[in-house]
């Protein structure tokens, strides 16, 4: 299905029949991706005296209580809710979800043991753009990525200088296949979610960061019709489907 979509004074045709979920699934597995020491996710039936939600086990119906972290266990989006004194929500705070998107491909530089996402590397695709949703996708790419353990890994991440070039250009959107746009152990600083949402001088309360997203290396770098699909949970982050549509044209 081809669909006319007229977006900031620019016509777009997107292909909707080919859907590129860039999502990593939240699972039981012990092997599912995680990241900052969480437990894998937990799904147990409920029990009520002697009745049980689990059709295999004799209950009438499958009726479950599911644990997990959003952080931890797989993609999510968040909201500065996840770095505020004040309690805000994604439910509340991101209210558009149909997004272009501009999808790059960087080789993080490596700095005094650490591999970050400096404005060196991200510039020269980025250069003179004004991008709404910015999709970074980091080297190397295997597809191991959606079973990683980053826990006491030291990830790559986003340098502070990188991030304020990214605001610089307008976007609202960031999605990124690491746990955090942050180093790991940073003392709590958390310079680059600071400078995203601008808090709290002057709080984006519509800004999204998405993380632990998987794109294949199928995928090629482009401009493409993004949908970030979430739960409508009122805490700082939801698990979330953000889902890629090809733009067939565009003028």
């Amino acid at each position: 299905m081809l669909a006319t979509i007229f977006h900031k004074g620019k016509e777009y045709r997107v292909d909707f029949f080919k859907p590129i979920d860039i999502s990593i699934p939240l699972s039981t597995d012990k092997h599912c991706v995680s990241a900052w020491y969480v437990n894998p996710m937990k799904i147990e039936p409920v029990v009520m005296g002697d009745w049980i939600g689990d059709v295999n086990l004799g209950g009438t119906v499958n009726f479950r209580n599911i644990t997990f972290n959003p952080h931890g266990n797989g993609t999510h989006t968040e909201c500065v809710g996840h770095i505020s004194r004040e309690f805000y929500t994604i439910n509340q705070c991101l209210k558009q979800f149909f997004f272009i998107a501009e999808l790059i491909t960087v080789l993080p530089e490596e700095i005094d043991g650490d591999f970050i996402i400096t404005k060196k590397c991200i510039e020269p695709f980025l250069k003179d753009r004004n991008i709404e949703a910015l999709i970074i996708r980091t080297l190397s790419n295997p597809a191991s990525k959606i079973h990683n353990q980053y826990s006491n890994t030291n990830p790559p991440f986003i340098s502070k200088e990188a991030m304020e070039f990214i605001v610089s250009i307008g976007v609202d959107h960031l999605l990124f296949d690491m746990p955090s746009v942050d180093k790991e152990v940073d003392d709590g600083e958390l310079a680059a979610h600071h400078v995203f949402w601008n808090y709290p001088e002057k709080t984006q309360f519509h800004k999204s960061i998405t993380e632990m997203i998987f794109v294949p290396n199928s995928v090629l770098d482009g401009t493409f019709f993004l949908n970030i699909q979430i739960a409508s949970f009122e805490n700082d982050a939801s698990p979330s489907k953000p889902v890629l549509y090809d733009i067939v044209s565009m003028k």
